[in-house]
């Protein structure tokens, strides 16, 4: 019965949704106020049906409703608790409801929380998120029903795919779906700007914040993919240019270029056509990574098999939101003013170089993805595409990028001093040439690009700390004055210094684990002792243990260094017998300089056991300086001008009609 009112739910959401879709754009067209609030009233009653339909599922989940061919195929009653929960969304009905569930909170929270927008301009932003909420409730309804019925009803189930059955994969998803389905406001933001022909620094601060939560999310979500594969999956790396990585990462650049093309849309004005078309393109490289994980398209441990009528569904759902925008883009954005001029050197031109090669690398990354796709259904030959190509392209890219962010973010806004600029940021230059050097002379003469890698990562975390103190006037200024123009910046300044410092950070640990790493690969037997880099390691043999719906075998790695120890590290190959598929777990020892790195392998006919044994230098850095990424991000958000809204004035705020009265609590 549960499952039932949970199918219900999701059919008065399909009628809220089709509802929100629709009359909005009416009773904006009409000037019917009545027609216009009904959108706020739809999105919230779409949440909490969408809600609603969740909660039933997971409660099947739970219980080990194994009469639902969703629990039956995706659960096991001996499953621990917490991925039983986590196999709501580790399939592809579940997921489904998760990304609805998710586009209707999004859709909730303009209605609730967007009090400072135009009543128009709102109503047309909610109908343009019904659209998208309808075309995927049609395909969940249609194509992949997560309440379908099994009669009679199995004993147990088949079990969850056993490398999902990971606390990192519990909590990827709904974030990477945060970020996915957080881009949808960004994108109706745009198609409602389009409709009515105006951009101008009030939407452009309407849209940061939806933007900024987004990105936020999928850089965290993408992150949390990123330390599952490094752990779970045993190869030692943490990025690998899988597809459905690169399905995630294509839209976080297309959201990194848009939040700083917003910037110039306010402060100056212009860019408005750029910053429309990237809202789009960030929105549609979702969808795209939708249609590449669920059609079936791509072989990965990420995707999820599934019959061509969805994959047909999707390209449909795909074809209709991108094609549809973009005529609308290419009908009304020429008609957009410009808005003001501004020199190559000065902060709009920095930004706009940043926008251009983001773009680039985006583009780049699309490419190598859909290549291979492409000469297969031309050609019908396989071929893979993987990191020499990424290596070879998306990396170029990158240095001039890297090279240009201190830079752009000391110039002047119009018309900036490049000499200015550099004798601002003269100790950040000296600063990365002397790492470069230090690191040619003491550690690997031949090593240049190790160099230039350590020597952006300092000239990036110097370049933000050296924009941040000029800001100020340190050791320029009395203390007191100094502290008075600390305390007097917007939230925004500090978050650009903890972000851009992040990307240094990241930097870090990007070039120091794929230029550094020692690795050994050898057959051992238990009491046997080997060395890699300055440890010794004995391999003190394999027992076996039992877990909770699995069986294991677990090696034991004893490390010591001058005859110190220096940790225990346990190495498991898992078999699920209900599932019947191995996992290996990597035994890793992390500090802030490096990580141990021990995989069991496979026993050799003469009683060995393979191992490989890794040290992968700085790799936490990987991932703390996409947390301090983020955390700029969030920064951002506690900025008073987000909340407060550019200054509009009464008949703006009634979308230009006087005769209507003012929007209160719209």
């Amino acid at each position: 019965m549960i499952a039932e009112l949970g199918h219900f739910a999701l059919v008065m959401a399909l009628g809220l949704a089709i509802a929100q879709g629709s009359l909005p754009f009416l009773g904006a067209a009409r000037h019917d106020l009545a027609l216009m609030r009904l959108g706020s009233t739809a999105a919230v009653g779409q949440l909490a049906c969408v809600t609603l339909a969740l909660a039933a599922l997971t409660n099947a989940y739970v219980t080990s409703d194994f009469s639902l061919l969703n629990v039956y195929e995706n659960s096991h009653s001996a499953k621990p608790l917490l991925y039983k929960i986590s196999g709501v969304w580790g399939n592809h009905e579940g997921s489904l409801v998760l990304w609805v569930w998710i586009l209707a909170l999004f859709g909730a929270a303009v209605a609730l929380f967007g009090r400072n927008l135009p009543l128009p301009f709102k109503a047309r932003t909610l109908a343009v998120q019904g659209l998208i909420g309808t075309g995927f409730l049609l395909f969940m309804l249609f194509t992949s029903n997560p309440f379908e019925r099994l009669v009679p009803a199995p004993l147990d189930g088949t079990g969850l795919n056993p490398i999902l059955q990971d606390p990192g994969l519990a909590f990827h998803p709904p974030m990477l779906y945060l970020g996915y389905v957080g881009l949808s406001v960004t994108f109706s933001f745009a198609m409602a700007a389009l409709i009515e022909g105006r951009v101008d620094a009030s939407w452009a601060r309407w849209v940061r914040p939806w933007t900024l939560v987004a990105w936020v999310a999928l850089t965290l979500g993408i992150a949390l993919g990123s330390w599952w594969a490094y752990y779970e999956l045993g190869w030692g790396g943490w990025w690998f240019w899988d597809p459905v990585e690169n399905a995630s990462f294509m839209p976080w650049l297309a959201a990194t270029a848009l939040l700083h093309s917003a910037i110039v849309v306010e402060k100056r004005d212009t860019l408005k056509s750029w910053t429309i078309l990237l809202a789009i393109l960030a929105f549609s490289l979702s969808l795209l990574g939708t249609f590449l994980v669920r059609s079936g398209v791509l072989t990965s441990v990420h995707a999820f098999a599934v019959d061509p009528s969805r994959g047909v569904f999707i390209l449909a759902l795909l074809v209709i939101a991108i094609g549809g925008s973009l005529a609308m883009f290419a009908l009304r954005a020429p008609a957009m003013q410009p808005g003001g001029h501004f020199a190559p050197v000065s902060r709009e031109g920095g930004l706009l170089l940043n926008n251009l090669l983001l773009a680039t690398a985006t583009a780049t990354v699309l490419l190598g993805t859909l290549y291979p796709l492409a000469l297969e259904v031309v050609g019908g030959a396989k071929i893979s595409v993987g990191p020499p190509f990424f290596n070879a392209t998306f990396v170029p890219l990158m240095l001039p990028l890297l090279l240009a962010v201190p830079i752009g973010a000391t110039l002047a806004w119009k018309r900036g001093n490049l000499m200015g600029a550099f004798r601002r940021l003269r100790l950040a230059v000296a600063a990365a040439l002397a790492t470069m050097a230090l690191y040619l002379v003491l550690v690997s003469p031949q090593s240049l690009g190790a160099a230039l890698g350590f020597g952006l990562a300092v000239w990036l975390i110097g370049g933000s700390v050296t924009d941040l103190a000029a800001r100020v006037g340190l050791l320029e200024l009395a203390p007191g004055r100094t502290w008075q123009r600390l305390k007097g910046l917007p939230a925004s300044a500090f978050a650009v210094t903890i972000a851009h410092a992040g990307l240094g950070v990241l930097i870090v640990g990007i070039t120091a684990s794929s230029t550094l790493q020692e690795e050994r690969l050898l057959a051992m037997r238990p009491g046997e002792t080997t060395t890699i880099g300055r440890y010794e390691v004995r391999f003190a043999g394999v027992d076996e243990r039992q877990g909770p719906n699995y069986s294991a075998l677990r090696a034991t790695f004893e490390t010591t260094s001058g005859g110190l120890p220096v940790a225990t590290l346990h190495s498991e190959k898992r078999f699920f017998p209900v599932e019947g598929q191995p996992t290996t777990e990597a035994g890793i020892h992390t500090n802030l300089w490096r990580d141990l790195y021990f995989v069991l392998g496979d026993r050799t006919p003469d009683g060995a056991w393979a191992v490989r044994l890794y040290i992968n230098p700085f790799v936490i850095w990987i991932w703390g300086g996409v947390g301090i990424m983020a955390l700029g991000g969030l920064v951002s958000l506690l900025d008073r001008r987000l909340r407060v809204g550019a200054p509009t004035t009464a008949a703006a705020r009634r979308g230009g009609r006087p005769d209507l009265p003012d929007p209160v609590g719209a």
